[in-house]
C-alpha cells in the first residue's frame, strides 16, 4: 500500500484524517481512487473539465510529479504522495543558491552601544562586524504586521537590520493577541502601525521603521517596494500574495514567502532571478471560499511564530550573504506532528510572468484574478439574498417553527461550543452536501456562520446547484448577533 498525506484544508473532506492508505499505480489513479472514496474532497482536487486544479500540486515523496512524468507517474508500493494545496516545468531543481549578500557594508559604521548590543552576531565569524553592518545598511519591506509579521519584524529589528518598512492599516484587536507577539493589551484600539513601530523601538531604537497605512494594489505596490532590499510576504489573502510575487519578479526582488493554517505553515524563498517564483508553485489561485481564511479556520497561536522565524532567518541570511537559502525548496511544517518537511521546487519555462515567454508585464487586477468581488455577499452585487440578524431576532420572537424555517448554522462543533444560538441546527460547511435531503421539507432556510463568508458560500450552493431557491444568508453572522442584538455573548 501507499500513504497519502492529506494536508489540513483538505482533511474535513476524509473524515478529519492524516494519512490515508491506497493501492499503488500511477499518481493519476490513486487520485481518482480517493476522490471516488471520498466525493467531497473531488471539487477541491479536481476542476469542471476533469483536470486536477492549478492550485493542488502533488509530490512523490520530495519530487514534484509534474516534473517527473506527470500524472501518469508510477507510484510504487511503500511510497508517500502528498497533496499540497495553496493557503493561498523545468528540468533541474533549485539547491544549495548561494545569491551573495545582498547589501554593501561600505561607509556603514557601529557605534560602541550598537557593538554591545551586537556583540553576539561579531563574534559568529559567518556574521562579524561586515554582516552586522550589511544588516545596518538593509531595507526589508514586511506585507503585514500580523500573525508572520509580528514576529518576523521584532526579530529582524532586534537582528539589527537597519530600516523596517510595514504595510499594514488594521487595528490591534484583542483577537489578534493570541499570535500577533509584536502587540499587547496596552495597544488593543490603535493602529497595527503605531503599535509595532512601539514595540520595535522598545526592542532596538537604531531600527528605523517606515509606515504605509493603507492598502497595497496595483496602483502603489512598485513604488513602495522599489526601495527595499527584501520583501517578506505576511499576507493572509491570495489577491495580495500574487501581487506581491508578480511585483518582485518585475523588480527583481527576493519574496520570503510564509503562510500558514490552522496546525500547519510553509515557508520558501521566491526570487525569479535565481529560482521559481511563487506561479511557478502554484499557476492560478483557488476560487473564492474554497480555501478558509484563519479567521474562519483558526490557527494554533504558537504556529506564525515558528515561520516567523524561519522568515527572519532566511532574510538575514539573504542580506548577509551566510548558509543555503530555501529558494528552490519549500518547507512545510506540521506543529501537530512536531515534522518539518521539504519539496523541491523548479522554475516552470512557462510561467507566465517568470518564464521563457511571459505574459505578465505588469501588475493585473489581483482581486479579478482571484474571483474578488466587493461586498461579494450583498444580494444587489451577486444575488445571495440576506437577512439581518436584527431581522433574524423578531422572526425568533414569534418562532421559527410557525413559518416552517430552518435556521442552519454551517460552523465547526468547536465554533458551535463558544457560542450558538439555541434554535440553530449545526451542520459544518463541509458536510452540509450530505443532508441535502433533510432540507427539503422546509419552507426556508436561513444560513449562519460566524462573520457570513462561509454561510454565503452555502447559500449559493443550496441555490444554484441544489435548487432551493428560498435560502437566505445571515448578514455579519454570530459575529454581528453579538455585537448588535445579544452583546454579553462572546465574540471569537
Amino acid at each position: 500500500m501507499i500513504s497519502i498525506r492529506i494536508p489540513t484544508p483538505l482533511r474535513p473532506f476524509v473524515g478529519g484524517a492524516k494519512q490515508v492508505e491506497a493501492a499503488p499505480g500511477t499518481v493519476a489513479s490513486v487520485l481518482a481512487t480517493l476522490a471516488e472514496a471520498h466525493p467531497q474532497l473531488k471539487p477541491h482536487l479536481y476542476a469542471d473539465d476533469g483536470k486536477l486544479r492549478a492550485f493542488v500540486n502533488v509530490y512523490l515523496d520530495d519530487e514534484d510529479v509534474r516534473y517527473l512524468k506527470g500524472q501518469e507517474t508510477e507510484v510504487a508500493d511503500g511510497a508517500e504522495l502528498s497533496i499540497v494545496p495553496s493557503v493561498a516545468g523545468g528540468t533541474a531543481s533549485v539547491a544549495a543558491v548561494h545569491p551573495g549578500p545582498l547589501t554593501s557594508p561600505a561607509g556603514i559604521g557601529l557605534s560602541n552601544d550598537e557593538i554591545r548590543r551586537y556583540s553576539r552576531h561579531l563574534i559568529l565569524p559567518e556574521i562579524g562586524m561586515e554582516g552586522q553592518k550589511r544588516l545596518k545598511a538593509a531595507k526589508v519591506l514586511l506585507i503585514g504586521a500580523g500573525g508572520l509579521g509580528a514576529p518576523t519584524a521584532m526579530y529582524l529589528a532586534a537582528a539589527g537590520v537597519g530600516t523596517l518598512g510595514i504595510v499594514d492599516f488594521d487595528v490591534v484587536d484583542e483577537s489578534n493577541l493570541q499570535r500577533q507577539i509584536i502587540h499587547g493589551q496596552s495597544t488593543v484600539g490603535l493602529s497595527k502601525m503605531e503599535s509595532a513601530k512601539r514595540r520595535i523601538r522598545d526592542i532596538n531604537p537604531f531600527v528605523d521603521v517606515a509606515g504605509y497605512e493603507f492598502p497595497m494594489d496595483s496602483s502603489n505596490a512598485l513604488d513602495v517596494m522599489r526601495g527595499y532590499d527584501v520583501i517578506v510576504d505576511g499576507t493572509d489573502n491570495f489577491p495580495t500574495r500574487y501581487l506581491v510575487n508578480d511585483a518582485c519578479v518585475l523588480l527583481g526582488k527576493p519574496n520570503v514567502y510564509g503562510s500558514i493554517f490552522r496546525f500547519e505553515g510553509q515557508a520558501s524563498i521566491f526570487w525569479a532571478t535565481y529560482g521559481p517564483c511563487y506561479r511557478c508553485l502554484y499557476p492560478e489561485p483557488p476560487p473564492p471560499g474554497l480555501v478558509p481564511s484563519c479567521a474562519e479556520g483558526g490557527v494554533l497561536g504558537v504556529l506564525p511564530g515558528v515561520i516567523g522565524v524561519i522568515q527572519a532567518t532566511e532574510t538575514v541570511k539573504l542580506i548577509t550573504g551566510v548558509g543555503d537559502s530555501l529558494i528552490g525548496r519549500l518547507m512545510t511544517y506540521d506543529a501537530s506532528e512536531m515534522k518539518f518537511r521539504e519539496m523541491k521546487l523548479r522554475k516552470d519555462p512557462a510561467c507566465p510572468i517568470c518564464g521563457k515567454n511571459p505574459t505578465v508585464r505588469t501588475l493585473i487586477d489581483y482581486d479579478e484574478f482571484c474571483g474578488i468581488r466587493p461586498n461579494a455577499v450583498h444580494v444587489d452585487k451577486n444575488g445571495v439574498p440576506e437577512i439581518t440578524v436584527h431581522e433574524l431576532n423578531d422572526r425568533l420572537s414569534v418562532g421559527l417553527a410557525s413559518a416552517n424555517t430552518l435556521l442552519l448554522d454551517v460552523r465547526e462543533p468547536n465554533e458551535w461550543d463558544i457560542v450558538h444560538l439555541d434554535a440553530a441546527r449545526l451542520i459544518p460547511k463541509g458536510d452540509v452536501a450530505q443532508h441535502i435531503t433533510e432540507f427539503a421539507p422546509y419552507d426556508e432556510i436561513l444560513v449562519l456562520c460566524r462573520s457570513g463568508a462561509r454561510s454565503a458560500d452555502i447559500v449559493k450552493f443550496l441555490r444554484d446547484d441544489v435548487g432551493l431557491k428560498n435560502v437566505k444568508n445571515v448578514k455579519g453572522g454570530i459575529l454581528a448577533w453579538a455585537r448588535e442584538v445579544d452583546p454579553r455573548l462572546p465574540q471569537y
